[in-house]
């Protein structure tokens, strides 16, 4: 599992670059603010900051400054009509950015910080597979487990691990609005999730999506058991079951796993 932050990291092991991010955008623009892209003197790596010559231009840019020319101190402000070839309309302000081995840390704190927050509980097949798929959208996801040893050995940046035996109690310390999926070996342990989950709902309402992997019938049966220990419908109505988007068929970890990630990209709402 490889994601854009890893190669970035890794690469910088050897040799500096410049880091290229959208700072701000006005108007109709082809991404939004805090995108970026790497520049070497070979190449760049990048999920794109706008395509076409904006991003030819940032990437000559930042070829002369590692070439010898003069640092570009200041944010560079682009707008998108036919002059640049591009007729989105919009203004795109990039900054530039000298960086190197001695700013991995630091550069890896900082992006993720600037994802938004997923706690996924399982770390069985179709866990590994989201964690997988997350990798490479704008996710931190923080993997909890009541097994030990059921993670894999390495793991892209913004993945972190957890053991947590019971696995609830990590539910009191996950970033607020976290988004989270419960997808355990055992239905007992999803129940004891949910109900973690819920309680922290009443007490802070800050988990913007709960997820809980399953059939209409597991949901069901959840249902009363929540009603049970006193949860009324409109706080299970917060817990979405089954997860992932509608229409998409098969059943394979990979395939649940793109309905589910489509799931949560839909919950973030428009950006840019």
């Amino acid at each position: 599992m490889t994601s854009m932050l890893d190669l970035l990291l890794e690469r910088l092991r050897i040799e500096d670059a410049i880091l290229v991010r959208v700072d701000a955008t006005q108007g109709s623009v082809p991404r939004e603010a805090g995108t970026w892209m790497a520049v070497w003197a070979d190449g760049t790596l990048t999920g794109t900051i706008g395509g076409g010559h904006l991003e030819f231009q940032a990437a000559q840019a930042g070829r002369d400054w590692l070439a010898g020319g003069a640092a570009i101190e200041a944010p560079r402000r682009h707008a998108l009509g036919p002059a640049l070839g591009q007729c989105c309309g919009g203004v795109v302000v990039l900054s530039y950015r000298r960086v190197g081995a001695a700013d991995a840390a630091a550069l890896r704190a900082e992006f993720v910080l600037r994802l938004s927050p997923v706690a996924l509980f399982g770390g069985g097949h179709v866990g590994a597979a989201l964690a997988r798929l997350l990798a490479t959208l704008p996710f931190a996801v923080r993997w909890i487990d009541s097994r030990e040893g059921v993670f894999a050995p390495l793991l892209p940046a913004q993945i972190a691990t957890e053991h947590s035996e019971p696995v609830q109690d990590a539910v009191a310390g996950l970033a607020p609005g976290s988004r989270v999926l419960i997808m355990s070996f055992s239905h007992a342990e999803d129940l004891d999730i949910v109900i973690a989950c819920l309680k922290r709902l009443r007490a802070r309402d800050d988990l913007p999506y709960v997820g809980l992997i399953g059939s209409k019938t597991k949901w069901a049966t959840f249902r009363h058991r929540l009603a049970a220990r006193g949860f009324g419908e409109a706080e299970m109505d917060r817990v979405t079951c089954p997860i992932g988007l509608g229409g998409i068929a098969g059943k394979e970890p990979e395939v649940i796993a793109v309905g589910v990630a489509a799931q949560l990209l839909q919950s973030l709402g428009p950006r840019g």
